[in-house]
């Protein structure tokens, strides 16, 4: 089994590169409904909706105003998130979403960073680097 690093990835904004990303996280969930019946030994459910959220993480960089700029809140963003790279054969992953959140935070002797927070908004969708 093969390992990588996120050493090489990248992120985007449509079709923009995300300035100074320093970590991402996507959370992937289905609901699920039971469907247990009298005489089942145990519960058993069925999946019903997928969701999902994204976080991104960045040294904030004001000058970054197609990337980081395009992350307000309350704006409908269409991003892409390539985890090793965009080197043909990668996975990558691209999905809808709002921005829900945004924090900047800073203290002294430290750099200043940014954190945004994406509901998905629909399918989130796998394809390789062709």
């Amino acid at each position: 089994m093969a390992t990588e690093t996120s050493a090489s990835g990248v992120l985007k904004v449509g079709s923009t590169e995300i300035a100074e990303v320093t970590g991402y996280s996507i959370t992937y969930t289905s609901d699920t409904a039971e469907d247990t019946v009298m005489g089942d030994s145990a519960r058993t459910y069925k999946p019903t909706l997928k969701s999902y959220t994204a976080s991104i993480d960045c040294m904030y960089d004001q000058t970054d105003t197609t990337g980081q700029g395009a992350l307000d809140v309350g704006s409908e963003i269409t991003y892409s998130l390539y985890p090793s790279g965009e080197t043909s054969g990668d996975i990558y992953y691209t999905g809808s979403g709002i921005i829900t959140s945004k924090a900047i935070s800073g203290s002294v002797g430290e750099m200043i960073s940014a954190t945004f927070e994406v509901q998905g908004s629909g399918d989130l969708t796998e394809s390789s680097v062709s």
